[in-house]
C-alpha cells in the first residue's frame, strides 16, 4: 500500500519534469517561428524592391509621378490616397462605433442587447468583395446623383473648407472609399469597445449614479477613463484594418494616379494599386516599384502599431485599464 501511494507522487513528478521543458520548448519555438515569418517578409520586401530604391533613391516616397511608359515610378499618390481614406474611415466610424457601443452597454433593453450586438458582429463576416461590389452599383449612384452634387451646392461653396467638395460629381472617389471602409470597421471596433464598456465594474457606475451624475456623465468621466486602453487599441485595430484594406476599396475609389484636393476626385491606395498593376507589372523595374510600394504600407502599417502600442503603454502608465 505504502509502494502504490508512493509511486503516485513519483510519477506526477515525472510528469512535470517531461511536460514543464516541453511546453516551454513548444512555446519558445512558435514565438521564434513568429518572428521568423516577420523578418523573412521584411527580407523579401527588402531584397526585391532594391532595384527601385536604388533608381529613384528616398524621393520614391515623394514623387507623384507614376508612369510605366517613362519607368518612374513614386509612392506619394497611393500613400497619401491610403493615409487619407483612413482618416475618414476613422472620423466617420469610431464616432458611430461609440454611439453603438454606448447604447449597447447603457440604454438598449436587456432583451435586445444580444440580437443588436451579433448584428454588428456579422458585418465582420461579410467579405470586403461583397462590400466592393455593394458600394459599386448601389453606392455610386447615389453619390452621384444625390449625395455629392449636394455636397457641391453647400459645404463647397464655404472658403477653405469647400476645396474639399468641389469637382464634378462621378460617385467614384475617395469619399466614398472612406465611407466603405468606415463600415467595414465599424464591427470591429464596435465589439472591442462594447466590450471593454462593459468591463468596467459595475459599482463604479452605481457610485456615479449615486452621487447625481447623468448617465453622459457616467460615461464620460467613468466608463471611458477606466477603458481608455482598451477603446484606444481598439481605435488602432480598425485603423490598420483600414490601412490594408484592397478588394472593397479597389471597386470604388477610381483608381486614378494623381493628387487632387477634392476629396470627391478619384484616387487611389497603395493596395488597390498593387491589386490592379501587379500582373501587369512586365518589367524589373515596374515590378521592383509595386513591391516598394509594398515595403512603404509595411512601414505606415509598423509606425501605426508602434504609436498606438506607445499611447497603450502610456496610458496603462496613468492608470488605465483594457
Amino acid at each position: 500500500m505504502t509502494s502504490i501511494t508512493s509511486a503516485a507522487p513519483a510519477r506526477a513528478k515525472t510528469r512535470t519534469q517531461i511536460g514543464d521543458p516541453l511546453f516551454k520548448g513548444l512555446t519558445f519555438f512558435f514565438a521564434m517561428l513568429v518572428l521568423a515569418i516577420l523578418t523573412g517578409i521584411v527580407a523579401v520586401l527588402v531584397i526585391d524592391s532594391l532595384p527601385a530604391l536604388q533608381k529613384f533613391g528616398p524621393a520614391f516616397v515623394w514623387t507623384a509621378t507614376w508612369n510605366p511608359v517613362t519607368d518612374t515610378y513614386g509612392a506619394l499618390v497611393p500613400l497619401v490616397g491610403t493615409i487619407v481614406t483612413a482618416v475618414i474611415a476613422l472620423t466617420i466610424g469610431v464616432p458611430f462605433s461609440f454611439g453603438m457601443a454606448f447604447f449597447l452597454t447603457e440604454l438598449c433593453p436587456h432583451w435586445a442587447r444580444q440580437p443588436i450586438a451579433i448584428a454588428i458582429e456579422l458585418l465582420a463576416a461579410v467579405p470586403s468583395i461583397i462590400y466592393g461590389i455593394w458600394g459599386l452599383f448601389v453606392l455610386v449612384p447615389i453619390f452621384q446623383h444625390y449625395v455629392e452634387p449636394a455636397l457641391i451646392a453647400t459645404i463647397g461653396q464655404i472658403p477653405v473648407i469647400g476645396l474639399l467638395f468641389q469637382g464634378p460629381a462621378i460617385g467614384m472617389g475617395v469619399l466614398l472609399a472612406g465611407l466603405i471602409l468606415a463600415l467595414m470597421i465599424l464591427p470591429f471596433v464596435t465589439s472591442v469597445m462594447r466590450e471593454v464598456f462593459a468591463a468596467v465594474p459595475a459599482v463604479l457606475r452605481e457610485s456615479a449614479y449615486g452621487l447625481g451624475a447623468t448617465r453622459w456623465e457616467v460615461v464620460w468621466r467613468v466608463v471611458l477613463p477606466y477603458s481608455r486602453v482598451g477603446v484606444v487599441g481598439a481605435i488602432m485595430l480598425g485603423l490598420g484594418r483600414a490601412l490594408g484594406e484592397t478588394m472593397a476599396v479597389t471597386f470604388v475609389i477610381g483608381n486614378a494616379h494623381r493628387l487632387s484636393l477634392s476629396l470627391m476626385a478619384p484616387g487611389t491606395t497603395i493596395s488597390s494599386t498593387l491589386a490592379n498593376e501587379f500582373t501587369e507589372a512586365d518589367g524589373a523595374i515596374y515590378t521592383s516599384s509595386l513591391i516598394a510600394l509594398g515595403l512603404v504600407l509595411f512601414v505606415l502599417t509598423f509606425t501605426v502599431l508602434a504609436v498606438g502600442k506607445k499611447l497603450l503603454l502610456r496610458n496603462v502608465g496613468k492608470g488605465g485599464t483594457a
